[in-house]
């Protein structure tokens, strides 16, 4: 008996079978997860979007994708899981039916040819999930048929309804939740087609020349062509002299490095001498027990003489 003669099921009533079935889920231990749609779009970002217009751009589904659009808006798919190759979900119609959607695997060979031709223009692995590239990439990753996203031909239905179609209604909500899905976890559609994405980063930098040759010898400057240009004593050129003892150095150069030599050694025999001589006086200082007393050795100053010779005259 087919799937339209079967008595309707308002949406209200769909959804609340959608929540039974859903808490025997949760209570046997299986991850829930259905598709939430808020508003009319069923797909915002780049890769939800791609693999929806991807979906209509082949007339084989185009008489069953309308019916579809309207189950997954009203939150008849209780349950979808993706994983590599395949997808199971559970959609919520007369009862609840079981759709299984197989895609093969993409071609090593065309997964090769799009990192090639995509090499250099994803910068991260984050741009890449958020769609944020280029045109040429994006239409290089969604061409028809040599793109990412799978043909008719590479994809296999199945739904436990009793609709003769292979594209049911069940079916068309399933394919329309995968785009939903790519909206939240964009990385789940390489994971579907069994390819790693980092590898589009990962040949990003692939095929750039690498810079092996140095400047020319006659653009680089020798230590002491700058010590003559600026005036200056270039003390890698010190170093290199001190480590490098049979390296010829210029005359001018060495006649400078002596006379600084000379230089210190004047300036350091200097401080010695002043630093001795300083000590002397302090020492001397030092040793005079009685400095205010006068000596009785000592011959008296011009003045004094002349005083005495006025009080006691010479006969």
């Amino acid at each position: 008996m087919c799937d339209e003669w079967r008595p309707y099921v308002s949406v209200a009533a769909r959804r609340r079978q959608a929540e039974r079935e859903m808490a025997k889920l949760e209570k046997k231990g299986h991850p829930v997860s259905p598709v939430v749609i808020e508003g009319r779009a069923i797909a915002r970002a780049f890769w939800g979007k791609a693999w929806c217009d991807n979906l209509e751009r082949y007339s084989d589904y185009a008489n069953r994708l309308p019916r579809g659009r309207t189950y997954v808006r009203n939150g008849s798919v209780v349950d979808l899981q993706v994983a590599p190759g395949e997808i199971k979900a559970l959609v919520s119609g007369s009862e609840i039916y079981k759709v299984a959607v197989k895609v093969t695997p993409l071609p090593k060979a065309r997964w090769s040819s799009i990192c090639k031709d995509c090499a250099g223009a994803i910068d991260s692995l984050v741009e890449l999930l958020q769609g944020r590239f280029s045109k040429g990439v994006m239409e290089r990753v969604c061409q028809q048929r040599t793109g990412l996203f799978p043909s008719p031909v590479e994809i296999k239905l199945s739904c436990s309804c009793p609709d003769w179609a292979s594209m049911c209604k069940h079916v068309a909500a399933v394919l329309y939740g995968i785009g939903a899905r790519l909206d939240e976890q964009p990385e789940l559609l390489f994971k579907l087609r069994e390819v790693d994405e980092k590898e589009l980063i990962a040949r990003a930098g692939k095929g750039l020349p690498l810079a092996k040759k140095g400047p020319a010898s006659e653009k680089v400057l020798d230590g002491g062509d700058l010590s003559e240009l600026f005036g200056l004593e270039m003390a890698q050129g010190a170093q290199s002299e001190t480590e490098a003892p049979n390296k010829k150095v210029k005359p001018r150069r060495a006649k400078r490095l002596a006379g600084t030599k000379e230089k210190a050694a004047r300036a350091t025999s200097s401080k010695s001498v002043r630093r001795r001589a300083s000590g002397k006086r302090s020492r001397a200082k030092a040793f005079d027990p009685h400095p205010t007393e006068t000596c009785v050795h000592a011959r008296p100053r011009s003045s004094v003489r002349r005083r005495l010779r006025a009080w006691h005259p010479v006969p």
